[in-house]
């Protein structure tokens, strides 16, 4: 197949006319194919910034249920800076990276103190407030008050390196700003928000990272991987190294009938959650012991193991661990915290006030009663 003559062969800029032609096609395209995401029925910024916050890294299908939860708890920016800190995390629980919940609530708390409860409309002021990147800067600001910034995330680098061929790792950092000059030279400035969220909307619906439906692409026109047959070899991304992978041991350890959690520091890798005491497991330990001996280390408690529970296996973006969940009678010591910042005492029925990260939630459901416990039951896996 030829290349379409208004694609821009070998990497010559497109024209000012081809530029408002892709333009005039694409938003045509997405008035009548765009999906009816809640987000999308509101030019409130509130919402649409955390919407924006919550799509980070995550995907739209699991965000829409948060979404609507969360904006039913906490409907404005007075409701959600007067929330505290644990209410937020609750809500958050389960959508992972609770940084950006963390940022989201001392950002709009700074709003309330320095701009009366408005979100400023300036980029470099709202660009400064916590959490806030030139991603959510550019979205927000868009999309809630027509500000001519072009967005850039995996979608739109996937569209911009197909339609150019550009041969810049997508997924290295140093690229970003040839991904961002390329959309910036794109963006419809009298609609920006439509159109950044159209350029969006291709990536994930019809510029897919596989098996990409070029032929249903209403731009297709104007792309050089397509014209040339190349889609597959487009974005250009550097191989990343193997994700490795932690074993760990956990301990629900019981006090007559109440059970020990800890609560992390505010700051850093699930900050703020709650969790059951554990850790890495050494070298030629074993599960048992590295259990025993983490509870000693971190809370300072001697306990006997009753029963081998569950089998954990999460991911996290940069490494995965497999855990090992123990219960366990506790049989001496005083909590002394070394790592937590905090711990309580509590009854298994008032677990689900606390926040915790999602590899302690894929094992609470399986936790029984003490006395309930069999001393040969067989672990799960999950």
């Amino acid at each position: 197949m030829d290349v379409h003559p208004e694609a821009g062969i070998d990497g010559d800029e497109m024209t000012a006319p081809t530029i408002s032609r892709f333009q005039q096609h694409l938003i045509g395209w997405y008035r009548q194919n765009q999906r009816r995401l809640p987000w999308r029925k509101t030019r409130e910024p509130y919402c649409i910034w955390v919407s924006e916050v919550m799509l980070q890294q995550t995907q739209v299908a699991t965000v829409i249920d948060y979404y609507q939860r969360f904006i039913n708890r906490f409907p404005d920016i007075g409701a959600l800076a007067k929330a505290d800190r644990q209410s937020v995390l609750k809500a958050w629980e389960g959508l992972g990276y609770y940084a950006r919940a963390r940022n989201l609530h001392q950002a709009v708390r700074r709003v309330t103190t320095e701009y009366q409860g408005k979100i400023p409309a300036e980029y470099d002021r709202f660009r400064a407030l916590p959490g806030v990147g030139e991603y959510i800067a550019a979205a927000v600001l868009s999309m809630a008050f027509d500000q001519a910034y072009a967005v850039v995330d995996g979608n739109v680098k996937r569209v911009i390196a197909r339609i150019k061929r550009l041969d810049a790792p997508a997924n290295q950092a140093s690229s970003h700003k040839i991904f961002q000059k390329d959309a910036d030279r794109l963006l419809y400035a009298p609609d920006p928000g439509i159109f950044n969220q159209a350029m969006m909307e291709l990536g994930a619906l019809v510029c897919t990272p596989r098996q990409p439906k070029c032929r249903q692409c209403p731009v297709n026109f104007f792309c050089q991987a397509f014209g040339t047959s190349t889609t597959g070899l487009y974005p250009r991304r550097i191989k990343q190294k193997p994700v490795p992978e932690y074993p760990v041991a956990v301990g629900v350890i019981y006090k007559k009938d109440r059970v020990l959690i800890t609560h992390r520091p505010p700051k850093g890798l699930l900050g703020g959650l709650w969790e059951f005491p554990g850790g890495r497991i050494e070298t030629d330990e074993t599960p048992e012991a590295a259990c025993l001996r983490e509870i000693q280390e971190e809370v300072n408690l001697t306990v006997e193991i009753i029963a081998h529970l569950a089998c954990i296996k999460h991911a996290y973006t940069h490494f995965k661990i497999q855990m090992d969940v123990f219960i366990c009678r506790w049989t001496g010591g005083r909590v002394r915290c070394n790592g937590p910042v905090a711990h309580k005492w509590i009854k298994m029925k008032a677990i689900d006030a606390y926040p915790f990260p999602t590899a302690n939630r894929k094992f609470i459901p399986l936790i029984r009663p003490l006395n309930e416990i069999s001393r040969d039951k067989k672990p799960s896996t999950v």
